[in-house]
C-alpha cells in the first residue's frame, strides 16, 4: 500500500473519506434504531422503504450530478456537498414521524449522490500508475469496511453510556472533518479533460459506455449478489438481533461489525492477487460465496437460533461482498478513457444502486410479511441468476487489446478533434467534419466516440 499512500494529497484525501464514512456508518446503526423506536416490529419494513428512498436517489441524481459537475471546481463541490449532508443529519435526532425520516434521508442522500462520484472519479487522476491506483482500491474498500466494523464497534461503545440519537451528532462531525481535510489539498481540474459535449449527450455517456463494454455488464450482473446480501444485512440485522436472539443495541453493532471484518480481510489480500488471478474469475468466486451463504442462512433458521453461528455467516457475506467491490474500480478505470472516467463512475454508482433499490425493497417487505427464512432464500435466487447472468455476459476470454476492423467512417466532432485525435497540436473551437479510412488494427479496446461497439 506504500506506493499509494507515498502521495500526500491522496493521503489527505483517503482520511477525508475514513472520517466520512465513519460517520455514514453511525448513521446506519442510528436509522435503524430510530425506524425500530418508531414502528417496532415493523421497522424492517421502515427501512427497508428508507433506503429504497436513499437508491431512487442514487439512481436518478448521480448521472445529472456527474454532468453538472465537469463545469464546478472539485474541491468547492465536494466541500459544499459534506457541509449540506452536516446539516441535515443534525435534523433527524428531532423526527417524531416515519415520513419526516424519508424526506430527509432523500435529502441526504441526494447530496451523497453527487459526492460519491466525484471522489471516486477523482483518484485516478492523482494516482495515475495502475499498480499504486489498484492499491487505492483497496484502501477505499477498507474505508467503507469502516462503516461495517469500526463504527458499530463505536456506536455500541458509544450507545453503552448515550442514546443512539447522538450518533447522529458523530456522523455530523465526520462531515465537517472531511471538509477541513478536502479544502487543505489542490485537485485537479476536471475542465482541462473535458470532452465538449451538450447537457443531454454528456447525461447518457457513461450509460452508453458502460453497458457496451462486455465485462461492465458482467460487473452489474454480480451486483445483483452484492445487492442482494448486503441488504439482507442492513435491513434485517436490527430485526433478526432484537427479535429472534432478544439481544441489545450493542450485539447488532457487534453483527454489523462481523460484516465488516470479513470484507476487510478480503480488501487487505486481495491486492496481492491481482496479478495472478483473473479479476473475473476472483469476482465470481465472491458472488457464489454469497449466493451459497444465502441459501444456507434460509433453509438453516434453527442454526441461527444461536448467537456464534449467525456471526460467522455474516462474517463470510461481508468477505463475499468484498470479492466483488474491491475491484470493480479497476474493471471501471481500464474500461474508460481518462477525459470519460467521471459519466462511468457516476454510471456504475447509479446502475450498481438500482440494485441495492430492489434489494432494499426486497429485505424489508419480505422479512415483515414471511420473515426471515423466506427473505434469505429468495434473495439467494436473486444472487444466483446474476452470477449465471454474470457468466454468460463477461466473457472467458477478456484481453485489454482486441484486433478489429472499422469501416470507413464520416462523422463531426463538434469543437475539433484536439481531444478524440491524440497527437493534434492546437485545441480547436470550430467543428471539424472528416472521413476516417477503413482499417483494421490492433489496440486496448474502449468504447468511444471511434468505437462505438464492442468486437464479436
Amino acid at each position: 500500500m506504500l506506493g499509494a499512500l507515498s502521495n500526500h494529497i491522496y493521503r489527505r484525501l483517503l482520511m477525508a473519506q475514513i472520517l466520512s464514512v465513519l460517520g455514514s456508518g453511525l448513521i446506519t446503526v442510528a436509522l435503524g434504531l430510530l425506524a425500530y423506536e418508531l414502528a417496532g416490529s415493523n421497522a424492517a419494513m421502515v427501512l427497508g422503504i428508507a433506503l429504497a428512498i436513499k437508491m431512487l436517489a442514487y439512481v436518478g441524481l448521480a448521472p445529472i450530478a456527474a454532468a453538472l459537475a465537469v463545469w464546478i471546481p472539485r474541491r468547492g463541490f465536494l466541500v459544499t456537498l459534506d457541509l449540506c449532508r452536516a446539516g441535515l443529519v443534525l435534523l433527524l435526532p428531532f423526527v417524531t414521524q416515519v415520513w419526516q425520516v424519508y424526506i430527509l434521508v432523500f435529502a441526504f442522500q441526494a447530496f451523497s449522490a453527487a459526492f460519491t462520484p466525484t471522489f471516486q472519479a477523482t483518484i485516478p487522476d492523482i494516482l495515475t500508475d495502475e499498480e499504486d491506483y489498484a492499491q487505492a482500491l483497496s484502501l477505499s474498500r477498507l474505508t467503507y469496511d469502516i462503516e461495517s466494523l469500526v463504527s458499530p464497534l463505536l456506536a455500541g461503545l458509544l450507545l453503552s453510556i448515550l442514546s443512539f440519537h447522538f450518533l447522529f451528532v458523530g456522523t455530523a462531525l465526520g462531515f465537517l472533518l472531511s471538509c477541513i481535510l478536502i479544502l487543505s489539498v489542490t485537485l485537479p481540474k476536471a475542465k482541462d479533460k473535458i470532452i465538449p459535449l451538450s447537457f443531454s449527450k454528456r447525461l447518457t455517456r457513461g450509460m452508453w459506455i458502460y453497458l457496451n463494454t462486455p465485462r461492465l455488464r458482467g460487473l452489474l450482473s454480480l451486483y445483483l449478489a452484492v445487492a442482494s446480501a448486503s441488504a439482507m444485512i442492513i435491513v434485517n440485522t436490527v430485526v433478526y438481533v432484537k427479535e429472534t436472539l432478544e439481544l441489545g443495541d450493542k450485539f447488532v453493532a457487534l453483527y454489523f461489525g462481523a460484516f465488516g471484518l470479513g470484507s476487510i480481510f478480503v480488501a487487505i489480500i486481495l491486492p496481492r492477487l491481482f496479478t495472478r488471478i483473473k479479476l473475473r474469475s476472483i469476482m465470481i468466486f465472491g458472488g457464489g460465496l454469497l449466493c451459497f451463504l444465502l441459501a444456507l442462512a434460509g433453509f438453516g433458521q434453527d442454526m441461527l437460533q444461536t448467537l456464534l453461528p449467525g456471526l460467522i455467516i455474516w462474517l463470510f457475506l461481508g468477505a463475499g461482498v468484498s470479492l466483488i467491490q474491491t475491484p470493480a474500480g479497476l474493471l471501471l478505470n481500464r474500461s474508460c478513457h481518462e477525459e470519460d472516467r467521471a459519466a462511468i463512475f457516476a454510471a456504475q454508482f447509479s446502475l450498481s444502486h438500482a440494485c441495492w433499490l430492489l434489494a432494499y425493497l426486497a429485505a424489508g417487505f419480505l422479512g415483515t410479511w414471511y420473515g426471515l427464512g423466506v427473505t434469505f432464500i429468495f434473495l439467494a435466487v436473486v444472487s444466483a441468476f446474476g452470477v449465471i447472468l454474470a457468466i454468460r455476459l463477461w466473457p472467458k476470454t477478456d484481453p485489454e487489446e482486441i484486433e478489429h476492423e472499422h469501416e470507413e467512417l464520416e462523422h463531426t466532432h463538434p469543437f475539433g478533434d484536439s481531444v478524440h485525435h491524440k497527437g493534434a497540436s492546437a485545441e480547436f473551437t470550430t467543428p471539424l467534419h472528416h472521413t476516417h479510412k477503413s482499417l483494421s488494427h490492433k489496440h486496448r479496446f474502449i468504447i468511444d466516440d471511434h468505437h462505438l461497439k464492442w468486437p464479436n
